[in-house]
C-alpha cells in the first residue's frame, strides 16, 4: 500500500479534470506532485460535452493522445430546437483558428484516464482522502482524514484545489460568495437511447429550448456506445409543477416536446434520473498565499454552453504555469497572469450565459438572417474559444450580443 508523504512540492485537492491535467504539466515539470482524491475512481460525474478548445489544454499537458485512443464520440458542433425553430454551428466554421472537433464523454471513464496518465507520468495520486482543514498562516499545511479516519498532516510549497463542487478551501477559507445568477436546478439521467430518428447527429450535442418556456431547456448528449446524456434546466419551482419524482419530471418533459419525444421514443432509462440544485458559485478571490482555485472550485456557470470543463483545464494551464515560476524563485503575478487571464474567457462565457435566460441569445441562433462572418464569431465561443480576444464577440461580449440580438429581433 502506497504511503502518503508528509510533503511535497504541490499538493493538488482532487483528481479530476483540472487536477490530472495540473499534475501532469508538473510532473513532466520534475516537481514532486501529490493528488489527495475524496473518492474512488471511476466515479460517476456530470458534465460530458467537451469544447474543442479542451483540446489544446490536453495535448500540452501530454494528455490527449490517451483521450483519442479511448473511443469516445467524436462531436463536431452543437444544435439548437425549439419547436419548429432550428439551428446548428459546426466548429471547423469558425472565427479562432484551432481544433474544430472534440469528444462526448462518460465522465467516469474521461476521468480515470486523465489521472492514470497524470500518475503514469509521476504524480502520486491517493483515492478516498478528505482534506478537512488548511493552514496556510506559513508554508501551505493541509489536514486529512484517510480511509480509516485517522487523521494526518502533508506540507506543500504550494497547494491547487480542483475539488470541484466539493469546493474544499473555498469552504474551509470562507471564500465562497454568492453567485449573481438564479438558483436553477438540473434533472439528469443516462439512457440506452436507441436513435434512429432521421436527420439526428450524434457528432452534435443538441439544445432543445421548451416550446413555452424559453428559460427551461434539454441537453443530449449521444456516447459512443449506444447510450445518451439527457437533462433538464430549469427554476426549481417549474419543475415541480410537472411532476413528484425525478424520474416522473424528466419523462414527461421529454413527452411534453415534440421532438425530444419523436428523438427518444424507444429510450430507457440507464439508472434513476439524478438533481443538482443551485450549482452556480463565486468566491472572493481565486489566489492567495500559498493557494489557487482551479475549475468548479472557484467559478462555475451554467451548464448550457458545456463550459465547465474548458474552463476547469484553461484554470489548470494557467495556474500550472504561475506555479512553475514561482518555485522557480520568479515573481510571479497570480491576479494578472492568473485571475483576470482566466476570467477574461469566464466573463465571455458569462454574458453568453445571461443572454441566454433572457433569450437575445435565442433571438440571434434562431435567426435566418445571420451573417456567416458572425455566425463564424459565435460558432467559436460555443467552441471555447472565449479567450481569443481577436474575436469581437470575445473583447466586446455583451454590447456585440445586445446590439445583434437587436437586429434578429427586428426579423
Amino acid at each position: 500500500m502506497k504511503m502518503i508523504p508528509e510533503q511535497c512540492d504541490v499538493a493538488i485537492i482532487g483528481g479530476g479534470p483540472s487536477g490530472a491535467l495540473a499534475a501532469a504539466m508538473l510532473v513532466r515539470q520534475g516537481y514532486d506532485v501529490v493528488i489527495l482524491e475524496r473518492d474512488s475512481f471511476p466515479r460517476f460525474s456530470i458534465g460530458e460535452s467537451l469544447l474543442p478548445q479542451s483540446m489544446i489544454f490536453l495535448q500540452q499537458a501530454g494528455l490527449l493522445d490517451a483521450v483519442e485512443s479511448a473511443g469516445f464520440q467524436r462531436k463536431e458542433g452543437a444544435a439548437f430546437r425549439c419547436d419548429t425553430k432550428f439551428d446548428e454551428f459546426n466548429f471547423e466554421e469558425k472565427f479562432t483558428e484551432g481544433f474544430g472537433y472534440t469528444y462526448q464523454v462518460e465522465r467516469a471513464e474521461f476521468d480515470k484516464i486523465l489521472v492514470d496518465q497524470a500518475e503514469e507520468y509521476g504524480a502520486k495520486v491517493f483515492y478516498n482522502i478528505e482534506v478537512v482543514a488548511a493552514d496556510f498562516s506559513e508554508e501551505p499545511l493541509l489536514t486529512y482524514k484517510d480511509h480509516n479516519d485517522e487523521l494526518h498532516k502533508i506540507n506543500a510549497k504550494f497547494v491547487l484545489d480542483a475539488s470541484g463542487f466539493g469546493r474544499v478551501l473555498p469552504r474551509l477559507l470562507e471564500l465562497d460568495r454568492p453567485s449573481c445568477f438564479p438558483v436553477r436546478q438540473s434533472i439528469f439521467s443516462h439512457f440506452v437511447d436507441h436513435i434512429d430518428a432521421e436527420g439526428f447527429d450524434r457528432n452534435k450535442i443538441l439544445i432543445t429550448v421548451h416550446h413555452k418556456y424559453h428559460d427551461v431547456w434539454f441537453w443530449l448528449i449521444p456516447f459512443s456506445n449506444g447510450r445518451s446524456s439527457v437533462g433538464v434546466v430549469a427554476r426549481p419551482e417549474l419543475l415541480h409543477e410537472f411532476g413528484t419524482t425525478d424520474s416522473q419530471i424528466l419523462l414527461r418533459l421529454i413527452e411534453e416536446d415534440p421532438n425530444l419525444s419523436v428523438i427518444l421514443g424507444s429510450a430507457e432509462l440507464f439508472f434513476t434520473p439524478r438533481k443538482l440544485t443551485g450549482y452556480s458559485c463565486n468566491v472572493s478571490t481565486l489566489h492567495g498565499k500559498g493557494f489557487a482555485l482551479l475549475g468548479n472550485a472557484g467559478e462555475f456557470l451554467d451548464p448550457v454552453f458545456s463550459s465547465g470543463i474548458t474552463i476547469a483545464l484553461k484554470s489548470a494551464n494557467l495556474a500550472s504555469n504561475c506555479v512553475d515560476q514561482q518555485l522557480r524563485g520568479e515573481a510571479v503575478d497570480w491576479q494578472a497572469e492568473y485571475a483576470e487571464n482566466l476570467m477574461q474567457g469566464v466573463n465571455t462565457f458569462r454574458h453568453f450565459v445571461e443572454a441566454w435566460y433572457d433569450t437575445r441569445l435565442q433571438s440571434i441562433i434562431f435567426s435566418p438572417k445571420k451573417r456567416k462572418d458572425v455566425k463564424a464569431m459565435i460558432s467559436s465561443i460555443l467552441a471555447g474559444y472565449a479567450w481569443d480576444t481577436s474575436n469581437p464577440y470575445v473583447a466586446e461580449s455583451k454590447r456585440r450580443v445586445d446590439v445583434l440580438a437587436k437586429l434578429c429581433e427586428q426579423y
